[in-house]
Parts: C-alpha cells; structure tokens; sequence
C-alpha cells in the first residue's frame, strides 16, 4: 500500500523551470506551424492543405511525446490554436490572411479536430511514472 493516497487527494504542484520552459517553447512552436500552415494551405490546394494539417498531427503528436504526457500535446495544440484563430480577424484596413473558401474552412475545423485528437491519444503516464497499459 503507498503512503502517498489516492492521486487526487494529492496537492498540485507547480511544473519544474525546465518542463515550464519546455511546455512555452511547445508553445510557440505551435504558433509558428500554425501560421505556417496557414500560409500553405491556399498555394497548394489540396496538398497544401493536407499538408498543413499532417504538420498540425505530426507537431501535437511529437510534442506529447517529448515531454511523456499529454500536456505537451496540449501547449503545442493551444498555441498552434490561438495563432489560428488570430489571423482569422480582419484588419481594419480590410485585409485579411483567410478567404472565405471550403480549403479555410477546413483547415480552421480539421485542424482543431486534428490538434485535440492527438492530444488526447497521445500517450500518458501512470501516477508513479510507469507507461500507460489498458490490456495485459
């Protein structure tokens, strides 16, 4: 029997310097794919788009597995999110980055639906640090 009690019984912790500073990096490192992709996605339509949304899969994915659990999945999928989201505004000049068009629309939609599902199925950690195992 562990001495520690159930996990959410415990009190949060404060992430390390290092994992704090890793997960901001994650961070705009989605930003920065994010505005990629969106730069991409009209030159080449579809493979631009296709494209756009496997670096959105391969980035989240990766993120999660370098720091070993879902939340660098998560900062890489908020910042790539938020970049997103931000260049869909327009300017007051009336320039904008996204047409009106099915390849934005998608893009903005299947991205979102890209980024949270591979933070979801990326792979997690069990409370004392062992992998993650649904079957025997």
């Amino acid at each position: 029997m562990s001495d520690r009690g159930p996990l959410l019984a415990q009190p949060m912790r404060p992430p390390s310097a290092g994992r704090a500073a890793a997960l901001l990096g994650l961070f705009a490192l989605g930003a920065l794919v994010g505005t990629a992709g969106a730069l991409v996605q009209p030159g080449w339509f579809p493979g631009g788009l296709l494209l756009a949304l496997a670096g959105d899969a391969g980035l989240v994915l990766g993120a999660a597995r370098l720091t070993r659990s879902r939340s660098g999945g998560v900062a890489a999928a908020a910042g790539w999110m938020l970049s997103v989201v931000l260049l869909t505004a327009s300017r007051p000049e009336g320039d904008f980055l996204f047409a009106a068009g099915d390849g934005s629309y998608l893009f903005l939609l299947g991205g979102i639906l890209v980024a949270v599902i591979c933070a979801t199925l990326a792979p997690g950690r069990q409370p004392d640090g062992g992998p993650v195992r649904l079957g025997k």
